[in-house]
Formats: structure tokens, sequence, C-alpha cells
């Protein structure tokens, strides 16, 4: 089905409400793509971003992963665990800290992450090629429209 073109009253209710809704259920299809794979570790989505966010940056700290994931401490301290108890993070004392934690993906969780992200990428790369160069810009640019601006800066850290 070819996409529907955008209104020229595109900020009329209707439109955004279109929108809320296609970021919804495109968020859900992208996550879905790899919930197989995670399940068949017992893990699940909070899993799968943690694992991403590391595997982007290897020696992240636990307090940098907090501002990238927005979940609570303790949420984080259960998904940390559950991933290292299955050996794919390992956590080391910071080089100047001792106190902070630095992550790091073991050989396992790299390539569970792997998977998971060519899963994920097979899926976006299919939608970005239907949609046309000219949309994957706009669709970029009405996301980055809605992050905050320390959010910028965390992804910009990332590389």
């Amino acid at each position: 089905m070819a996409p529907t073109a955008a209104s020229a009253l595109f900020l009329r209710e209707a439109e955004v409400r279109r929108g809320i809704e296609l970021l919804a259920f495109g968020h859900a299809a992208l996550l879905r793509a790899g919930d197989a794979a995670l399940a068949g570790h017992d893990l699940g989505r909070a899993h799968a971003r943690a694992l991403y966010f590391i595997a982007r940056q290897p020696d992240l700290t636990v307090t940098q992963l907090l501002g990238l994931l927005a979940i609570t401490k303790q949420s984080l301290g259960r998904v940390l665990n559950d991933l290292g108890a299955r050996g794919l993070v390992e956590t080391r004392p910071g080089l100047r800290d001792r106190r902070q934690r630095l992550l790091r993906l073991t050989e396992a969780g790299a390539a569970l992450e792997a998977d998971l992200f060519e899963l994920m990428r097979g899926k976006l790369a299919a939608a970005y090629a239907s949609a046309g160069q000219g949309a994957v810009g706009g669709f970029w640019a009405v996301l980055e429209g809605l992050t905050t601006a320390e959010q910028k800066r965390l992804m910009a850290a990332l590389g």
C-alpha cells in the first residue's frame, strides 16, 4: 500500500492523531522484530535497549545509561543484574573513580545485540526503501523535533 500523503493541513487534530498512531504502531512493530530472539534468552525489550546503548558506547557508565534509557535506578539495576547473570554484560570500576561502574558487552552480549540490531535494521531499512530518501530525512527531522536538547547531547556522544 502506498503511503498516504500528508494533508496541507498537517497541523490539524486528525493529522496529529494520525502521526501519534503511526509512531506508536511503527515503534511497536520495530520492537517486535527482536521479541522472539529476546524470549529465547528470557529477556525483554528493556534488556534490548540496554544492550543497544552499551554496544554503541563501550565503557558507558551506569549514570550515562540511566540518562539514555530514562528509567529508574531500580529498573536499570534489575536489567543489569539479568544481563550480568546471563554473561552478556560485564561491569568494571572506573579508571579515575573506582566507584564508577563501566559497562561493556561480553562476546555473547555483542553477538546477541548484533542479532537484535540486524532484525531491526532489516525492518527499518525496508521501510526506508519504501518511503524514499526524502521521506527518511523528513522522518528524522520530525523525530529530532521531538527530542530534548539533553537527548540530542546524549545521542551526539554516541558518535
